[in-house]
């Protein structure tokens, strides 16, 4: 071939040339997000949008349906319908005095389980006729403080302290004496959790041992806690390994106590594994908080019949056409290129919550931009119809974390914000 003839390419390597460059673009293609922008708030959430406007709500405000809670206290009670099974509220997942009388009223239960001094505090002062069990062992200092401040009802046995060692023990008796009370101790136990408590049934007994030969103390019950079953690779399995354990847990106090346990607090589950319970258990009592407000960390088939009943609801402070990362401007269009739903920026009021952006429909966080308490980002596509002042509505991860960053609750009842409920004190 002569040096001043041109090269010709073959139809075989013009053809290779076109697949890989098809091929290139179809992993374009494929690397491309989804535009999940559809429009604005459906019927559901233009009513709540409606009923803040009305009510000259202009903050973020934490929202309770009230007929949704109405709807998981009757999903609650035919679950349980026939099991015979007592039902604790959970305070720390409901820290409002009315949010959690409408459910102790609805389920007609004087049973709850607090997991701090300052709510201790509060639900002994609000319904001194409460049995209150402790969620979890609290130091001996803030159990002497409960003492102190006169909390005790009078008349009446106290809280029963959760106690999962047997030093705790000895502090709790201690305690007790140098106070002239008997305190009602509750064994914690562990069912399969693993987060302390007594691990079986030798180590049981002897606290049972101590506590029966102590005139300080008295014994109240068992609590065991099994939120791990839903996620565990044989759920069925673990649960039958909790009843195992209650089962021995409950065979050492009849033994020890020389009668059936049965009229003491055999408490267990929690929202995930109630409906676990009300088929089959060792234990007499349930104890429920989240479950009646459903948010996203209890989406699980064991809740199928809840209805998310809680919602964030905050003001879009400003709304524009284009997404911009500060120093990263040139790679805006890029960026949304790959991912549609980062054309648009909204900026809302307030933010940094445990939560997830769910209407309208679209919203995500921007991680490129970062998180904001101020003025949190959220993107959205084209799609999404949002202006300023218009709410966004978010759903709370969890409930007893949430819940106390946002004054009084805002109670949505028939189309309308129709009362305020107080939340308790700041606590942790």
């Amino acid at each position: 071939m002569s040096e001043g003839k041109a090269l010709k390419p073959s139809r075989r390597l013009a053809i290779g040339g076109l697949g890989v460059a098809g091929l290139a673009g179809l992993g374009i293609a494929a690397g491309r997000k989804a535009d999940r922008g559809d429009g604005g708030h459906d019927a559901y959430f233009q009513g709540l949008s409606d009923a803040l406007r009305r009510a000259g709500v202009a903050q973020p405000t934490l929202i309770i349906d009230r007929a949704r809670l109405n709807q998981n206290i009757e999903a609650v009670k035919a679950n349980l319908a026939g099991s015979g099974l007592g039902v604790r509220v959970v305070v720390k997942s409901l820290p409002a005095i009315d949010l959690i009388e409408a459910v102790a009223d609805g389920l007609k239960t004087n049973r709850y389980m607090v997991f701090n001094g300052a709510m201790l505090g509060e639900m002994s002062r609000r319904k001194p006729d409460a049995d209150l069990l402790l969620g979890k062992p609290l130091p001996v200092m803030q159990a002497r403080a409960f003492y102190d401040q006169g909390l005790a009802p009078s008349g009446r046995p106290g809280p029963q302290w959760l106690v999962d060692t047997p030093e705790r023990l000895a502090q709790y008796s201690a305690m007790a004496k140098a106070h002239g009370v008997v305190a009602r101790v509750n064994f914690e136990i562990d069912v399969g959790l693993h987060r302390g408590g007594f691990p079986d049934a030798q180590t049981l007994a002897h606290a049972v041992d101590l506590a029966r030969g102590d005139p300080n103390l008295r014994i109240s019950g068992l609590m065991g806690y099994d939120p791990h079953i839903p996620k565990t690779p044989s759920p069925e399995a673990a649960f039958a390994a909790v009843q195992k354990a209650y089962g021995a847990a409950r065979s050492v106090l009849a033994e020890k106590l020389g009668a059936d346990p049965s009229g003491l607090t055999l408490n267990t589950a929690g929202s995930p594994t109630y409906l676990l319970h009300a088929r089959d258990t060792l234990a007499n009592e349930v104890s429920i908080g989240s479950a009646f407000v459903k948010p996203v960390d209890f989406d699980l088939k064991t809740l199928a019949a809840h209805t998310p009943a809680a919602f964030i609801a905050t003001p879009v402070i400003k709304a524009l056409s284009r997404t911009q990362i500060p120093s990263l401007e040139a790679l805006s269009d890029l960026m949304t290129f790959f991912d549609p739903n980062t054309q648009r920026a909204f900026f809302i009021y307030g933010g940094h919550w445990m939560a997830r952006p769910v209407s309208p429909p679209g919203l995500q966080y921007n991680d490129l931009f970062g998180r904001s308490s101020n003025q949190e980002m959220l993107n959205g596509s084209s799609h999404v119809k949002l202006g300023v002042d218009d709410y966004v509505f978010l759903r709370p991860n969890q409930s007893e974390a949430i819940f106390l960053q946002f004054g009084d609750l805002a109670l949505y009842e028939k189309g309308a914000i129709s009362a305020h409920w107080p939340t308790f004190p700041v606590s942790a």
